[in-house]
């Protein structure tokens, strides 16, 4: 079994607060098997890099076919705003519209916190690690 990977374009530096490398979002993907998408987010999800998040992982609902997981890896965020957790709340309900399965591997407090606070953990369906993310069944 091949596994693909690549890192999904960026918005030009001059969008993200001035281009400041801590400001930054990182996301790569990989396709550890057929039918399964991987995305790897690091770096702040905020009301600035949100919408480049939504893209990622909305653009795998539509432009490849057999999709039937997506995993998006949150261990490497450093930040989680509310324009983060509405992203994530937006791509569970455009997964769900698309026959998809989406599910979270993280086990950061920076990442759980706000979405315990929130009242959101129920709604996803959230394992330690990407491999137990991927094993689920």
């Amino acid at each position: 079994m091949s596994e693909t990977r690549e890192n999904l374009p960026a918005d030009p530096p001059s969008v993200r607060r001035g281009g400041d490398v801590d400001d930054q979002i990182t996301l790569g993907r990989r396709s550890p098997a057929p039918g399964q998408v991987v995305i790897e987010v690091g770096g702040e999800v905020d009301m600035l890099t949100s919408p480049q998040l939504r893209s990622a992982v909305i653009d795998q609902f539509g432009t490849e076919a057999g999709v039937e997981l997506v995993v998006l890896a949150l261990d490497g965020v450093s930040f989680l705003g509310t324009s983060g957790l509405a992203v994530l709340i937006e791509v569970r309900e455009a997964a769900h519209a698309a026959g998809v399965e989406l599910r979270l591997a993280c086990t950061a407090r920076r990442v759980l916190r706000p979405l315990t606070i929130a009242g959101l953990v129920p709604l996803f369906d959230i394992h330690d690690t990407v491999e137990q993310a991927l094993a689920a069944t």
